[in-house]
């Protein structure tokens, strides 16, 4: 340690010795954790250099939320990451409540720019604030503007929050840089707001692009903007949303899909749907990947729940699989990064037999898999189809098929836990031209369910013990299913 270690230098210091004591073994095989203590949002998700960099909300010293810092992982594929120091601590008076969430770009000088909200602590007669900061780098170590906070309260028209105005999410188009950022407006409650730059330090508001009017949730946060497909889709994440269509209460996600005028800054809303139906999904943030996919990550965690989980691990929470996602018929689709085909071991298929009762396949079980199910509904009289996973003689997780009232029901509340928590969520789940098809990836303490080859997701954290292993099948009446299973190595 240097004579003088800044607060990075000692977070550093930290990482080192802490890597030294941790095993591999103990994390999940594919869904990035934290080095070492608490991890939340997805940030800075880029391509540069050749790699993929995902940084990450980030308290080093403790398993549980604490003063910001930028985590930081750098892979080739998507899903076996490399730890690279601590990016960002809060060090200055821009920051010294912390470096809350953000994004990254490359410039045209070849370095790496970090968008990302400092917040100003509370002090006497004042309350803590939020702006917007940026730093600069190679990918490794980052210099901060000294003219941060490079967006502030003053920059906004009046009605918006200088205590909500956070989460910047930064591109570089036709020679600008722009930017959603999520504010509080006083009226209009969540709002997304679009600001844009010369140089990415000197910036201007542009135009509000939408706003919940406490339609959905109070406070949008975590914002990104992209064109997909033919469509524009803002991504955002709402706080305290009642429940609604097919929103749960709560913390959820949700894509807002419409088109866009670039010349006039002008977003049409025309549908809404949820990014993720799960139990522990929140703050998704997308990249653009060499070959032109969107490649989309969230927490796989819930504000509502986290503070009270279980530590089971020197580290806290994990990111969801990344995930491709593209339009079809109008709606967002989502499904695991091909490269997950690269993990693939040991396949097991069974092309289209009849069950009934529950039933155990040889070869079918296991807590690391990629298992694909599709049910062939013509001309059964099956009603209910069951599929039990990660089970035990007293655990398992279920994924219940209403195969008449086009439901499926996912419920874990036989998994082992007895926090007072939901635990089941109701998702919409037809069948299509006689078939419906569950996809569900399992890595250790998590699944994420794909539903009818995307079109419907829930992601769950899972408290089931490890050495529950076994998945079974079941129907009500003789029901032809398809299943392929792919042990991952």
């Amino acid at each position: 340690m240097s004579k003088n270690p800044t607060p990075l230098d000692r977070v550093r210091d930290f990482e080192r010795e802490q890597a030294m004591k941790l095993s591999a073994d103990e994390r999940p095989l594919f869904h990035l954790t934290p080095l070492v203590g608490w991890m939340n949002d997805p940030n800075g998700f880029c391509w540069y250099k050749g790699q993929y960099h995902l940084f990450y909300q980030y308290h080093p010293f403790s398993r549980q939320w604490g003063p910001m810092h930028w985590g930081h992982a750098v892979s080739q594929d998507l899903l076996h990451w490399t730890y690279m120091p601590c990016a960002l601590a809060p060090d200055t008076a821009a920051d010294a409540g912390g470096c809350f969430s953000g994004s990254a770009v490359e410039m045209p000088d070849g370095r790496l720019m970090l968008a990302y909200t400092g917040v100003q602590p509370a002090g006497t007669f004042r309350r803590e604030t939020q702006a917007q900061c940026v730093a600069f780098g190679d990918g490794t170590d980052f210099e901060k503007s000294l003219l941060n906070p490079v967006i502030r309260h003053a920059h906004l028209p009046e009605g918006y929050s200088e205590f909500d105005f956070r989460d910047p999410k930064i591109w570089r188009e036709d020679g600008v840089y722009r930017m959603v950022v999520a504010n509080r407006h006083a009226e209009k409650q969540g709002a997304i707001l679009l600001m844009e730059s010369a140089d990415g330090l000197n910036w201007r508001f542009v135009t509000e692009l939408d706003a919940s009017c406490s339609e959905y949730g109070r406070m949008w946060e975590c914002p990104d903007f992209f064109e997909l497909g033919g469509r524009q889709v803002l991504m955002v994440s709402p706080q305290e949303m009642h429940a609604r269509e097919e929103f749960h209460a709560g913390y959820g996600t949700v894509a807002l899909i419409g088109s866009y005028d670039g010349k006039e800054h002008r977003f049409v809303r025309e549908s809404v749907q949820p990014v993720d139906h799960g139990l522990t999904f929140y703050a998704p943030q997308t990249t653009l990947a060499p070959d032109g996919r969107r490649i989309m990550i969230g927490w796989m965690d819930n504000w509502e729940t986290c503070k009270e989980a279980p530590r089971r691990h020197p580290w806290y929470a994990q990111m969801s699989v990344p995930r491709e996602v593209f339009m079809k018929d109008g709606r967002l689709m989502q499904l695991p990064v091909r490269e997950i085909k690269g993990l693939w071991q040991d396949d097991v298929r069974y092309e289209k037999v009849t069950i009934s009762e529950e039933t155990r396949l040889p070869g079918v079980h296991g807590r690391l898999m990629d298992l694909s199910v599709t049910l062939h509904s013509e001309g059964s009289a099956c009603r209910r189809f069951t599929l039990h996973v990660a089970k035990d003689d007293s655990h398992y997780v279920q994924i219940r098929c209403d195969l008449a009232r086009g439901e499926l029901v996912f419920d874990r509340s036989h998994g082992g836990s007895h926090r007072d928590i939901a635990h089941t969520r109701h998702v919409k789940a037809e069948v299509h031209d006689g078939e419906l098809t569950l996809r569900l990836l399992m890595d250790k303490e998590s699944v994420e369910l794909f539903i009818n080859g995307g079109e419907r997701v829930v992601t769950s954290l899972i408290p089931t013990p490890l050495a529950s292993e076994g998945i079974t099948f079941a129907a009500d009446a003789p029901l032809t299913v398809t299943v392929e299973a792919h042990h991952l190595k």
